[in-house]
């Protein structure tokens, strides 16, 4: 997560009142400042933002090291009526870099971020000045951003690189310094920054895991910088809220759809198709198997001894029956004949 102490310097010279930047460039680079300072706020509570001026009478600090919105904005609204001059960057950034070294934190580490709109003049558009003021900012462990737009959008010629771009790649340690160039157009400034490099650490540490982020560990993502990373096309740094919307919608669309699927499936009701017969050869009955085959055998000669015993008491049964009829028949004849053995007896 990145632990920083940032001083936006920001363009008030009178190339700020055209209105190429909806609704004029310093409303523009208002909003950019706003952005940066919530997204490096967010990021980490205990990072600290300041601002100054570099154009007027002169360059000038107006909010040092704050965590409050509020000077911001009331820096900005007091410098709108101030808007006049020439910038000089040289003197602005050499301010900046001793504000920043008398931080209270001295574990922040210490960043520049410089807003340019208007042409290079003086110090400022000499390279060999500006190489050797990168080259005392990379000694102190100062990193340096650009943001170049309107008339500081330098034209490369030939193999030029352009004297901001040199200053850069002279400041900067371990990729930790970028400039960009935003065109007007219909994208706003803010936006080209929050999806630049300059940005992308502090943001991928305010987003959370679940919405594509790194929910802390910025470094996995210092190398992006595409023009739109996000899932919905919506920061959720900026607007969590909307961004945990869109998630439960897709989530939602995609329970409805599987019910769907689910639904619409045709009931399988016909009777699997046999499989190709293979001839393996048995494997050897467990102990288990040979236990239930025993027990199936034992019941089967217990049901065959009870069929026998019942044939043979039908067969006693019937043995019986015939006894008793041919005794009754004996009692019969019997009897008839005892009254003429009596008649004998009389005569």
């Amino acid at each position: 997560m990145p632990l920083e102490a940032t001083m936006m310097i920001i363009d008030n010279s009178e190339y700020m009142r055209n209105g190429d930047y909806q609704p004029s460039r310093f409303d523009a680079q208002s909003d950019a400042v706003n952005t940066v300072f919530q997204t490096k706020i967010d990021a980490n509570p205990e990072n600290t933002v300041g601002i100054m001026t570099m154009a007027g009478k002169g360059p000038e600090v107006l909010v040092t090291h704050s965590k409050d919105l509020g000077q911001i904005l009331q820096a900005l609204h007091t410098t709108k009526s101030k808007i006049g001059g020439q910038i000089d960057i040289p003197t602005a950034i050499a301010i900046a870099q001793l504000a920043l070294k008398h931080r209270e934190n001295k574990n922040l580490r210490q960043r520049i971020i410089v807003f340019v709109a208007s042409p290079l003049e003086g110090q400022a558009a000499d390279e060999k000045a500006m190489i050797k003021l990168a080259k005392k900012l990379k000694k102190n462990n100062v990193a340096v951003d650009v943001v170049c737009y309107g008339d500081g959008i330098e034209e490369a010629v030939g193999e030029e690189k352009g004297v901001l771009r040199a200053f850069v790649e002279s400041a900067s340690s371990g990729d930790n310094s970028h400039i960009i160039s935003v065109p007007p157009g219909t994208r706003l400034l803010s936006d080209a920054i929050i999806s630049s490099p300059i940005l992308s650490d502090d943001r991928s540490a305010s987003i959370p895991a679940e919405f594509g982020g790194t929910g802390g560990d910025g470094a996995a993502a210092s190398g992006s910088g595409g023009a739109n990373q996000f899932e919905f096309g919506v920061d959720p740094s900026l607007d969590p809220e909307l961004a945990m919307a869109l998630q439960m919608s897709m989530q939602e669309a995609q329970a409805r759809e599987a019910a769907e699927a689910a639904a619409s499936a045709p009931a399988q009701t016909s009777t699997p198709a046999a499989p190709p017969s293979t001839t393996t050869a048995p494997a050897d009955p467990t102990d288990d198997e040979e236990e239930r085959l025993l027990q199936q055998a034992l019941a089967m000669s217990q049901g065959q001894d009870g069929d026998v015993d019942m044939e043979e008491d039908d067969g006693i049964d019937e043995d019986e029956e015939d006894e008793d009829e041919e005794a009754a028949i004996a009692r019969a004849i019997e009897m008839s004949m005892r009254p003429q053995e009596e008649q004998k007896d009389k005569k």
